[in-house]
C-alpha cells in the first residue's frame, strides 16, 4: 500500500504532538494542540481516498492506539494540579478521536464519487463536530462527573460569557466551541494541501 505506512507514521506524530501542545495555552479559550489535531482528519481522508476505508481504519487504528499511550504516559506524570491527564479527559478523548474518526471515514467514502472537495469537507466538518462534543462532555461536564468522583472540575463547569462576551455558559461550553470554530476553519484549510497531496501523488503514477 503507497501511503499506508507514511499515514500510520503521520498520525501518530500529530497524535503525539497534539497531546504535548495540549498542555500549553493559546489564549484564553484555545491551546496549542488544537492547531495541530485537526490535521488527523486530513492524513484519515487522504488514506481513505487513496487507499480506501480499510487502509484509512489501520490509520485510525494507529491513531486510537498512540493516543491511548500518551494518556497513560500522562496519568503518570504528576503537575501543579495533579495527573496531567484525568480519567475522564484519557477516556473523553480515545472516545472522541475513535467515533469522529470512524465517522469521518463513513462520510467520506459516501461522497467520494462527487467534487473532489465535497468527501473531504463535509467528513471532516461532521466528525470534526461530533469529536468537540464527545471530548469536551465527557472530559468537564458536571453531569458526567460520577465517572470520576475525586476530579474537580469546578474550574470547567463555573459559568461565564461564552468565549467571553455571549450568553452565559460553563467555562467548558466556551472552550468546546473555541476548539469547534478552529476545526471548522482548518477543515477549509486543509483542502489545499487535500488537493496538492493528490497531484502529486497521481503524477507520480503517471
Amino acid at each position: 500500500m503507497r501511503v499506508l505506512l507514511p499515514g500510520v507514521i503521520a498520525m501518530a506524530i500529530i497524535v503525539v504532538a497534539s497531546n504535548i501542545l495540549v498542555q500549553y495555552p493559546l489564549g484564553a479559550f484555545l491551546t496549542w494542540g488544537a492547531l495541530t489535531y485537526p490535521f488527523a482528519f486530513l492524513v484519515t481522508d487522504l488514506t481513505n481516498r487513496l487507499e480506501g476505508p480499510a487502509a484509512a481504519r489501520r490509520v485510525v487504528l494507529a491513531g486510537f492506539v498512540t493516543g491511548i499511550l500518551c494518556s497513560f504516559i500522562g496519568t503518570r506524570i504528576v503537575g501543579e494540579f495533579g495527573p496531567l491527564v484525568t480519567l475522564r479527559i484519557a477516556l473523553g478523548s480515545g472516545l472522541a478521536f475513535l467515533c469522529a474518526q470512524l465517522l469521518d471515514i463513513s462520510v467520506f467514502n459516501r461522497l467520494r464519487q462527487g467534487n473532489w472537495w465535497k468527501a473531504p469537507l463535509v467528513s471532516t466538518l461532521v466528525s470534526s463536530t461530533l469529536d468537540t462534543a464527545i471530548f469536551f462532555t465527557v472530559a468537564f461536564s458536571a453531569l458526567l462527573m460520577f465517572i470520576e468522583p475525586g476530579n474537580d472540575v469546578s474550574w470547567a463547569t463555573a459559568s461565564g460569557p461564552l468565549l467571553g462576551l455571549g450568553p452565559e455558559a460553563p467555562f467548558w461550553v466556551s472552550l468546546a466551541v473555541g476548539d469547534w470554530l478552529v476545526k471548522l476553519l482548518l477543515a477549509v484549510v486543509a483542502l489545499l494541501p487535500f488537493r496538492l497531496a493528490l497531484a502529486r501523488l497521481a503524477t507520480r503514477v503517471a
